[in-house]
């Protein structure tokens, strides 16, 4: 059962000391829409399992693996029987590695990794969750740094992945690193200027790509179009400033990169549920701490 549910969001806690938890579920139950903070990965051990996110319904098949974003809004669906491993990370502390918010940008909110369509891939990732959980159950001195080597292998596994296999076809030798840098060098500037007015001309000039070629590029390349990268990222921001109470909620949304409020107010219901306003209400400023990863 989700222990901690404030509207959709849930407060994850975790044994004292530790940013991580791994939970063995045999008992068939359902969690319905929420979000949190940490990083969630779902393996299904015996039968079937659901994730549903972003209007999509990912069935993992036994063995298959889920690895679910922070912030992403999503819920499970589990059989009558079988039973599934929960991985649960803050990776809050991760956003120090430059490449971190590439990474980010780079992964859809939920990625499912099957043997039969990544079989190399599924392999490693399954042999680090293995790891994980063995460390976890030993709880040996200093496991914790074990769990978290094994977790930046797994994201740093599929990240090279993902731009690997979502990298822009193009004929000629070298023409996909080049175009892979172009791309990352946008997001990162994104990521740097996300509260100045910004414009998809703006942002293909940066590419050196005319905008229609960008456009399709650059959904390719995260998934999601500029303005909902752009709108991913002020909201991500937003979140952390509304952490701290003696800015308005006017002020985040100007300072976020919002033209006004209600189009803030809009944009926030939109991502995460709630208004700024409940938003601030709802959680305390240790909670929200660690709030700041996009949808």
């Amino acid at each position: 059962m989700i222990e901690h549910l404030d509207g959709i969001f849930e407060r994850v806690s975790f044994r004292e000391d530790l940013t991580f938890r791994i939970n063995y579920l045999k008992v068939h139950e359902d969690f319905p829409d929420h979000w949190h903070a940490p990083l969630e990965i779902v393996r299904a051990s015996r039968n079937w399992y659901e994730v549903r996110a972003n209007g999509c319904t990912y069935r993992l098949e036994e063995g298959d693996i889920a690895v679910i974003l922070p912030g992403t809004v999503h819920a499970l669906c589990a059989p009558a029987s079988g039973s599934r491993t929960i991985y649960l990370a803050d990776i809050a502390f991760l956003k120090e590695i430059a490449s971190f918010e590439t990474l980010l940008a780079l992964l859809p909110p939920v990625t499912v990794l099957s043997p039969l369509t990544d079989k190399d891939l599924h392999a490693k990732v399954s042999s680090l969750l293995t790891s994980m959980e063995m460390e976890y159950e030993k709880s040996s001195s200093f496991f914790d740094l074990f769990i978290y080597s094994s977790l930046m292998h797994l994201l740093g596994s599929l990240g090279r992945f993902d731009a690997s296999a979502h990298a822009p076809e193009h004929t000629g030798s070298g023409s996909v690193p080049r175009y892979t840098e172009r791309l990352l060098y946008t997001c990162k500037y994104i990521n740097e200027h996300c509260t100045e007015d910004l414009t998809l001309d703006q942002a293909s000039g940066i590419a050196g790509f005319s905008k229609y070629h960008f456009t399709r590029l650059f959904k390719e390349f995260t998934h999601i179009s500029f303005y909902q990268y752009l709108s991913q990222k002020r909201i991500a921001l937003a979140e952390q400033l509304l952490a701290n109470p003696d800015y308005s909620v006017t002020a985040v949304a100007l300072n976020s990169g919002f033209s006004s409020l209600p189009a803030f107010t809009r944009m926030f219901r939109q991502h995460k549920g709630c208004t700024p306003t409940e938003f601030r209400n709802m959680y305390s400023s240790d909670c929200m701490h660690a709030v700041q990863f996009p949808v």
